[in-house]
């Protein structure tokens, strides 16, 4: 630790200064300066939290939240190349159906296959974006929010006018390397004196060209060029906010519409002939609102939503002769409704009853396809302790879950789990900011309606994926009224998580067919580290630096008697890490980023062959701020993998190398 803590000082003194926002109490919204950096001290979370927010999130030289994420200690994300390729995220190894995913409160589903394509959502109208480990702390929350293993928060930002203002405007452009063409517009109004409307949305286009070296053992070492990666995306949404005495509502509506090519995998053909012509066509559309207000000793809070989800996929081999003739449809359909309701017992005493209802139907132009509809009914009781120096918190989730199919003896059998965590944090001291945390939580994940039911492959005998989740960590904050170190965080957690029923994939006597099962059996543990801090030199020179650092063992005991028992899982790297420097003069931005992933492996297999080499990214950005009478604008390059870096996330999608970009950002 105190190695930790001397390079976190080292780097901040040797390389300047900047802004980086603090880990804050989520269940509200804090406003940060464009110029002045006035960062947030951490909260007291008794679940492990990583927050960053406002200003910060623009000045990252990232493309979506996917790329925000990987600056967060324990996520992988995986990555299949460029702008527009796949993304997913993978929290503590536990694997990507286990992350939840909510957008202004409420998640985004895919009962299809479990996962939310990160690379969509852009960081234009983005406020803040959150990483808890379990849950929230907070217990006043949907039945849905304690249903996963870790969850990301992603919160648009909400209209505030100064001034006696009327209306806010931003205009975006972002350009630079790959033929990048990236408009955005965000448009703020009042509505009334206590309803505001926000129209946003972003257009993108990429050729997701990009020049790529390929070695291939015993054979190749070629240099080519990224194909069929081109993506066009379209993102709008408008939301209207509204305040009352003691409560607030909101309701939204998003629209994301996108044609993007799969470049695919580089060892598919020969040198020459890096060609792949994958296309895939995405339109995704939901309605959602929510209503909190706060009572005497009572809280309510209702969400609702409505989602509709179309996907093209087309793999053609007549255009690749790698690749088998696949043109699916897919469109799904989801309704989701939820009431949360908080009673305070005592002073010290708080207790939630939370029920959900969602609603999810999956059609598809496969063959022999069953048309499934899932009805899943939620209930979750939790309670919270609150004493001066100690907190406790537990809670219980109940999930129902009931499929039909338009084919007869086609649906899975009916489900009923529940599930506990328990949640403790204890101040040893008080008169230190010192607070040591601890929590149990065993989770599960159903069955994704692939899992079950697609053609030829899908099981309707499936189990549950079950999850047992060990934490126990500490945190420190301090404050310094002189020198140069203005403030100081450090968080440190050390965890064991289990996995059982792992749903796999499995060939059966026919090596052609494959077909899932609950087979796997995997043990992670691991060690996040996180130390913040904030510097100010003279006036006007400020900086902010964040480390995170990863240790992580995850182990796989499927089969005793196979070659790999008790080998480290594919992907997963046992040291990762990330540094960010943000720094401010006056109007100037500086900021450099630097992202480690270590040694790992790309089979379940840790043979030397299977190893993929460590990589690492170092990215920097400048802006500077002008004022022409009431137009604010800024002006910002980027220079990303300043080192050239040839490296891959995933075996044989190798991702870009060095690459600019520029945007003039245009304010009223």
């Amino acid at each position: 630790m105190k190695l930790i803590v001397f390079g976190v000082i080292l780097w901040c003194s040797l390389f300047g200064n900047g802004s980086w926002a603090q880990n804050v109490d989520t269940t509200k919204v804090y406003n940060i300066d464009e110029v002045v950096v006035s960062a947030k001290r951490v909260q007291k979370e008794v679940i492990p939290v990583q927050t960053m927010e406002g200003p910060v999130l623009q000045r990252l030289t990232v493309h979506s939240v996917a790329d925000a994420l990987r600056y967060f200690s324990g996520v992988q994300i995986k990555d299949y190349g460029g702008i527009g390729g796949l993304k997913t995220v993978n929290i503590r190894a536990m694997g990507t159906q286990h992350v939840g995913v909510f957008y202004d409160g409420i998640e985004l589903g895919n009962a299809q296959n479990g996962t939310v394509d990160l690379g969509r959502f852009s960081l234009d109208n983005m406020e803040a974006i959150s990483l808890y480990n379990g849950q929230r702390s907070a217990i006043f929350q949907s039945a849905k929010d304690f249903g996963s293993a870790g969850s990301i928060y992603m919160t648009s930002r909400t209209p505030r006018f100064t001034d006696g203002k009327k209306y806010n405007a931003k205009v975006t452009f972002k350009t630079g390397s790959f033929g990048v063409a990236n408009p955005s517009v965000l448009f703020e109004h009042r509505l009334g004196e206590h309803v505001s409307g926000a129209f946003s949305s972003e257009y993108m286009y990429t050729t997701g060209k990009y020049k790529f070296s390929y070695k291939k053992k015993n054979g190749y070492d070629t240099t080519e060029v990224r194909k069929n990666g081109d993506v066009r995306a379209l993102r709008a949404e408008y939301g209207v906010f509204g305040r009352m005495n003691d409560g607030e509502w909101k309701a939204k509506a998003y629209f994301y519409d996108s044609e993007r090519g799969y470049p695919g995998a580089s060892v598919r053909e020969e040198p020459g002939k890096f060609k792949h012509q994958d296309r895939q066509w995405d339109s995704n559309f939901f309605l959602q609102g929510s209503f909190l207000r706060h009572f005497s000793g009572y809280s309510l809070q209702m969400n609702a939503k409505y989602a509709y989800d179309y996907l093209h996929y087309l793999s053609d081999p007549r255009l690749d002769v790698s690749t088998m003739y696949v043109n699916n449809h897919f469109r799904q359909h989801e309704i989701y409704v939820s009431s949360a309701n908080m009673f305070a017992i005592l002073p010290f005493w708080n207790v939630d009853v939370s029920v959900d209802f969602q609603w999810n139907k999956l059609n598809a132009d496969l063959v022999d396809f069953v048309y499934p509809t899932r009805y899943t009914t939620l209930g979750a009781v939790a309670t919270a302790l609150h004493f001066d120096r100690f907190k406790f918190q537990a809670s219980v989730l109940g999930t129902f879950v009931h499929e039909r199919t338009k084919v007869a003896n086609g649906a899975a059998d009916d489900m009923q789990e529940y599930t506990p965590t328990v949640v403790m944090a204890w101040q040893p001291f008080r008169v230190a900011d010192f607070n040591v945390r601890a929590f149990y939580k065993r989770v599960f994940r159903m069955p994704t309606l692939n899992d079950l039911y697609y053609t030829f492959i899908g099981n309707i005998n499936l189990e549950p994926e079950y999850t047992n989740q060990y934490n126990v960590g500490a945190t420190y904050n301090r404050n310094f009224d002189k020198g140069v170190l203005q403030g100081l965080d450090v968080q440190v957690d050390a965890y064991y998580n289990e996995v059982s029923d792992k749903i796999i994939a499995m060939p059966t006597s026919n090596q052609f067919r494959w077909t899932m099962v609950n087979l796997g059996e995997v043990e992670i543990r691991g060690i996040d580290v996180a130390v913040q801090s904030n510097w100010r030199f003279c006036q006007h020179w400020l900086l902010d630096a964040r480390v995170n650092y990863t240790y992580q063992k995850a182990q796989d005991f499927t089969k005793k008697e196979s070659t790999y028992y008790g080998d480290q899982i594919p992907y997963i790297p046992w040291h990762s890490g990330s540094l960010i420097l943000n720094g401010t003069y006056k109007s100037w931005f500086l900021n450099y980023s630097f992202i480690y992933t270590g040694k790992r492996y790309e089979a379940s297999a840790n043979i030397p062959e299977n190893r993929a080499k460590e990589w690492y990214t170092s990215d920097f950005s400048l802006s500077k701020n002008f004022s022409w009478r009431k137009t604010a604008i800024r002006l910002t390059a980027e220079v990303n993998n300043i080192f050239n870096q040839q490296y891959e996330v995933v075996q044989c999608y190798p991702m870009p190398g060095t690459n600019v970009k520029f945007i003039i950002n245009i304010e009223i």
